[in-house]
């Protein structure tokens, strides 16, 4: 692999040189693997995705200029994928399996562009929504948070001199390697890069990676970012999110049809994937909920992820109700993956250790922890939580619950009636930071 001198290239950069999306597939897979489903059974569902910034003190209209952030996205909407990505994409092994996509939804794909965006600014936040049919507007979510992320940093380290640029990142990629070092006490450890959406920036995330996989070797199971595990030989790591059950909940006809409307997705996304990609994540509208009124089928699944609950709480629930339904534990896995950093990971993988399979994907806590490591202080270095969301589904609001409140979105109106539907029970209301 090339060494890049990333403080020499922050120092330096061009857009020409280090455009911030720079690839098709520097996305998630779990947003291709969605964009099939969705593509075969959803296509032309109207729908919109909005920019939500859940961390408010955050102004980013006040840090983002404005011109560079345009330029930037509507860089992003001339990518189209090459004839090599579409070669890896139609040939490789995902999760043991090969030809995972099909050979009708990459032709489809081939000539595909992200669709326009509108772009406004509010008290000191810009608004961003895109408008139109499912399959077309998906695949905004990663770069659009990515864009975002990585012109904040850039602004942050603006005024910062090359000595001051090269300490920072010094510094940083210490921090990175002390985590590594105790990650590689694990001996038992599967650990992911998670860390696209709100990186610090794409080089920065590619020198994580390779980090990883230098300090763990194979415990290093792989990234969730396309361009990344094609161009470094690793697994490309993720299955599916809340997008998938926000929607087909706004599609439900009445309040039966809404509560059955997470488990009628997943039977849509078995037959996608004929029986492969067989993980659940249940809490769209609440682990305790999901849980409860699942088919029996559901326990037939591979694993779940957690992604709002506190990491040890929901393993200890889920690990309870599959004994309930006559599973044995220990052949099942447990994806863990919201707002991960190293003592988390420590102590979630020694409370769980032997009895039950688990992974952690590890996300902005890996690829944007810069606490600290600028020569003073610099709140434009912290990371914060932003997120892209699908608002809107055939003219219907679309609501996430989450077992976390902090994480709902959708109208007020809108999250009353789901919960008087779903229930509130488990819910909780902590701080969200990333």
């Amino acid at each position: 692999m090339l060494h890049i001198d990333i403080a020499k290239r922050v120092y330096d950069h061009s857009f020409k040189q280090d455009p911030i999306v720079r690839s098709v597939l520097d996305t998630d897979v779990y947003k291709l693997l969605m964009l099939q489903t969705i593509w075969q059974e959803w296509c032309t569902i109207p729908v919109t995705f909005s920019l939500i910034n859940r961390s408010t003190r955050v102004r980013l209209a006040d840090e983002i200029d404005a011109t560079e952030l345009r330029e930037q996205l509507e860089h992003a909407r001339t990518l189209r994928l090459t004839k090599k990505e579409n070669i890896w994409l139609a040939g490789n092994t995902f999760y043991g399996k090969e030809r995972l996509f099909s050979p009708d939804f990459l032709h489809w794909l081939r000539d595909y562009q992200l669709p326009d965006f509108e772009l406004s600014q509010q008290d000191g936040q810009y608004q961003i929504d895109i408008h139109g049919s499912w399959a077309e507007v998906t695949l905004w979510e990663i770069p659009l948070l990515a864009i975002i992320s990585e012109l904040r940093s850039r602004s942050a380290m603006s005024g910062l001199g090359r000595f001051e640029i090269d300490v920072t990142y010094a510094r940083a990629k210490a921090k990175m390697w002390e985590k590594v070092l105790r990650l590689a006490q694990l001996p038992e450890l599967r650990i992911a890069d998670f860390g696209t959406r709100r990186r610090h920036s794409f080089l920065w995330q590619r020198w994580c990676v390779n980090a990883l996989k230098e300090g763990l070797g194979d415990n290093f199971i792989g990234t969730s970012n396309v361009l990344l595990a094609m161009d470094h030989d690793l697994e490309a790591i993720g299955t599916n999110a809340h997008e998938l059950p926000m929607v087909a909940a706004a599609l439900a006809q009445d309040d039966a049809a809404l509560r059955l409307a997470p488990y009628h997705v997943l039977e849509k996304w078995q037959q996608t994937y004929d029986g492969n990609l067989l993980i659940v994540l249940p809490d769209t509208y609440g682990t305790t909920r999901f849980l409860r009124d699942a088919p029996d089928w559901v326990a037939q699944w591979s694993g779940f992820r957690i992604d709002s609950k506190q990491p040890i709480e929901g393993g200890e629930e889920i690990i309870a109700w599959w004994q309930k339904m006559g599973q044995d534990p220990r052949q099942k896995l447990i994806v863990f993956s919201d707002g991960l950093d190293i003592d988390t990971i420590e102590a979630t993988y020694h409370h769980f250790h032997g009895r039950v399979r688990t992974s952690f994907g590890w996300g902005t806590n890996l690829t944007n922890d810069f606490r600290d490591c600028a020569p003073y202080p610099n709140a434009g270095l912290k990371a914060f939580s932003l997120v892209c969301k699908v608002t809107a589904a055939d003219g219907n609001p679309t609501v996430k619950l989450s077992d976390n409140l902090m994480k709902a979105t959708g109208p007020q109106s809108a999250i009353d009636r789901y919960l008087r539907v779903f229930g509130a029970e488990q819910l909780s209301s902590m701080d969200v930071t990333v």
